[in-house]
């Protein structure tokens, strides 16, 4: 693995993927949802975080998301696997096209 040297929050990772800032903060809440070392924590502050990933873990979430949209069926498994919060599942749901 290469030094990393820079990271981006999850809210520029959102933006460059054109995904729900939420969602992504939803999925890598889960340490597991991606390889050891991809999601970094930013403290700034007390008691004050931000999510980041390396350009590994952008790539891999990329990809997850990529994979898991193949088909609604498959979106609709993937989001009931990886987002614990149900109101968030339902949003994200809503706005899929069918």
């Amino acid at each position: 693995m290469a030094t990393v040297t820079y990271v981006r929050t999850i809210k520029f990772v959102a933006e460059v993927l054109e995904e729900d800032p939420e969602l992504l903060q939803a999925i890598v809440s889960n340490d597991d949802n991606l390889s050891y070392g991809y999601i970094i924590t930013v403290y700034t502050g007390d008691d004050e975080s931000v999510t980041a990933l390396t350009d590994d873990g952008m790539e891999e979430l990329e990809q997850m998301l990529s994979h898991a949209r193949r088909s609604p069926d498959e979106w609709n498994h993937f989001l009931d696997s990886f987002v614990d919060d149900k109101q968030l599942v339902a949003r994200i749901k809503a706005k899929s096209p069918r």
